[in-house]
């Protein structure tokens, strides 16, 4: 992917933390400026990291936000559901090769594509508490039919709400969510099984990194995400 021209004179946002800010911090922040000089604003930034997520968050609203999803439910397309969700996400690299194969093979009957949609759209506009509509969620994506490769995975789970809402959910990636909480000193509290305490405590963290670097002007869960890969990725050494 070509990078975009940087400005020659970008500002030091090196240096520009509010007072009392932990050392941890600033060292995190030195590491994810040492890439994007320009912070969230780096034309670097935007092409290796926000544009493709925010360009299927834009391909999601054309697509499934809720009032089409709510029509094609009530029509009974479940399998239009599945079909645009599966192209929407398969334009970002947030899965596994192998996870996406599972989801593909999980909804391609028709009892796998009725549990999915429905589950989603619950889980994304239903009128229950978050932590009911994530158990439900997680209950339904256990369910779905299974090939080979398992379908309850961290990053199934929660690639479609952040997708779809990224100023309301945001994505897990295990290995480098744990790798970049141990980085930042946070106590990320971490099961694998998909569970809404660990949920929580990823909000925790995204929401202690957005008030430790808010004069960067975090945008939403897709910057937070962003940040959070910076920290705990091998692509970033």
């Amino acid at each position: 992917m070509s990078i975009l021209r940087q400005r020659t004179s970008a500002p030091d946002l090196g240096n520009r933390l509010q007072p009392k800010v932990p050392t941890r911090a600033l060292r995190c922040r030195r590491k994810f400026l040492r890439f994007f000089k320009q912070g969230f604003s780096d034309p670097r930034y935007i092409a290796w990291e926000r544009g493709y997520k925010w360009q299927a968050h834009l391909s999601w609203q054309e697509k499934l936000n809720r009032t089409k999803f709510q029509d094609l439910l009530k029509r009974g397309d479940v399998a239009t559901i599945c079909t645009e969700a599966v192209r929407i996400e398969s334009r970002t690299n947030l899965l596994f090769s192998f996870e996406k194969m599972a989801l593909r093979d999980a909804v391609r009957s028709p009892a796998g594509a009725e549990t999915f949609a429905h589950g989603l759209y619950d889980f994304l506009y239903g009128a229950n508490d978050l932590r009911q509509r994530f158990d439900a969620w997680v209950r339904a994506v256990e369910s779905l039919p299974r090939r080979q490769t398992r379908v309850l995975t961290w990053p199934l789970v929660t690639v479609f709400p952040f997708l779809a809402e990224p100023t309301r959910h945001i994505f897990l990636k295990p290995n480098v969510t744990r790798r970049a909480a141990a980085e930042y000193d946070f106590m990320f509290d971490y099961g694998s099984r998909p569970n809404i305490e660990t949920y929580d405590s990823l909000f925790a963290l995204a929401e202690t990194i957005r008030s430790d670097h808010r004069d960067l002007k975090p945008r939403d869960y897709i910057d937070l995400q962003s940040f959070i890969w910076v920290l705990g990725s091998d692509e970033y050494e």
